[in-house]
């Protein structure tokens, strides 16, 4: 039995939105240098259910408005899994307020198949 892996969603542009929010949404205590005059970076989920694999990324329209220092931490930092799935969960729910009013544009509601 063959397992069909699905082609992830990738779309730079939803991508590049997260470079015109400056203000991180992750927001880890001591780790986050919260504002970022030239934007944040995208934070990908490192979760399954949102087609994260191995050696894949997760989908595109599931990322956070992270600074590097929160990016880091989420993706390589040494706190429980739980914990960054927990920290992620919330600032992915406070990247959608922004890419909504400011973008027009749900990451809950991107098509990504």
């Amino acid at each position: 039995m063959s397992i069909v892996k699905r082609k992830p969603y990738r779309n730079r542009k939803i991508l590049d939105l997260a470079h015109k929010v400056n203000e991180c949404q992750v927001r880890i205590p001591s780790v986050c240098i919260g504002y970022s005059a030239h934007g944040c970076e995208p934070a990908h989920s490192n979760q399954s259910i949102h087609g994260k694999g191995a050696g894949q990324k997760a989908d595109d329209n599931r990322h956070v408005a992270a600074c590097h220092s929160c990016h880091v931490a989420i993706d390589q930092g040494p706190m429980p899994k739980a914990e960054k799935v927990r920290l992620w969960n919330a600032a992915f729910e406070r990247t959608r307020a922004p890419y909504i009013k400011r973008f027009n544009i749900d990451l809950e509601a991107v098509n990504a198949g």
